[in-house]
């Protein structure tokens, strides 16, 4: 693996979200939501990040949202269900599907929220919506979710959008014990607890924001027992270096506002 360049923990950030700010995006929104899901056999995997690293990488108006002085850079598989919109109900072959992005943590005028670098997924009508009316950088690819086990976990994932670089996924996990619910301010927190995205369209000139609801993670431990991957180098990154922090979540239900321009 390539080490990841050296850089101290960034200097505090002036308009860094508060406390309060992270914990008051609990709160549903008023108004009806877009669309409906449930996520489950999440695999949240992190590394810690100099956030000067990924600054160049997000668009001029975003900062890199930061715990103890590092930004964290997260990949992430999961399963996507029961998805349905609120004047539709769920359509045959897009109500189901698997999905694994490559994502950090972001804020703008103290809001904060999810930055993703790419959104993979097995379903072509998700991949159009996605990308279409929410400008979200989905891609396509094929995947695969497997148990060979009552605890064990096998995802993996070739991307085949076209005109994209190509990458690949691969990782087998043991989940363990229940965790306690991610106590504010703490790193799991930070990490799990997020109810906002950020997008923008293909020159960075406009950015949008939308609202996402949900309880608060069912987190449990979990031991990777193999990874192998290259999503994160397809963004012109550097591998990570080291362990990642590991968590496995779900299954929650989701609610998903419209994005607003910002």
């Amino acid at each position: 693996m390539l080490d990841l360049p050296f850089a101290p923990p960034a200097a505090a950030d002036p308009n860094a979200p508060t406390l309060a700010a992270r914990l008051a995006l609990r709160e549903r929104p008023v108004g009806a939501p877009l669309l409906r899901q449930q996520w489950s056999e999440l695999l949240f995997l992190h590394w810690p990040v100099p956030a000067a690293l990924l600054q160049p990488h997000l668009p001029p108006r975003l900062q890199a949202d930061t715990h103890e002085g590092m930004a964290w850079l997260g990949v992430v598989p999961f399963k996507m269900s029961k998805v349905s919109t609120r004047v539709t109900p769920p359509l045959p072959g897009s109500d189901e599907f698997l999905e694994l992005n490559v994502r950090t943590y972001v804020h703008l005028d103290g809001v904060p929220g999810v930055w993703f670098f790419s959104l993979d997924a097995t379903s072509p009508l998700a991949v159009w919506v996605a990308r279409t009316f929410f400008h979200l950088p989905y891609l396509r690819a094929t995947m695969r979710l497997e148990s060979p086990g009552a605890q064990l976990r096998q995802f993996t994932a070739r991307r085949t959008h076209a005109g994209k670089p190509a990458a690949h996924f691969r990782a087998t996990w043991k989940i363990g014990a229940p965790l306690p619910p991610a106590e504010p301010g703490s790193l799991a927190f930070f990490l799990t607890e997020r109810y906002c995205l950020y997008a923008s369209n293909k020159a960075q000139t406009k950015l949008y924001r939308g609202r996402v609801a949900h309880a608060p993670w069912p987190l449990s431990s979990a031991q990777v027992l193999h990874y192998e991957s290259s999503l994160v180098e397809s963004h012109g990154l550097p591998t990570p270096a080291g362990a990642p922090v590991v968590h496995a979540g779900g299954p929650v239900s989701v609610e998903l506002w419209p994005m607003q321009q910002v």
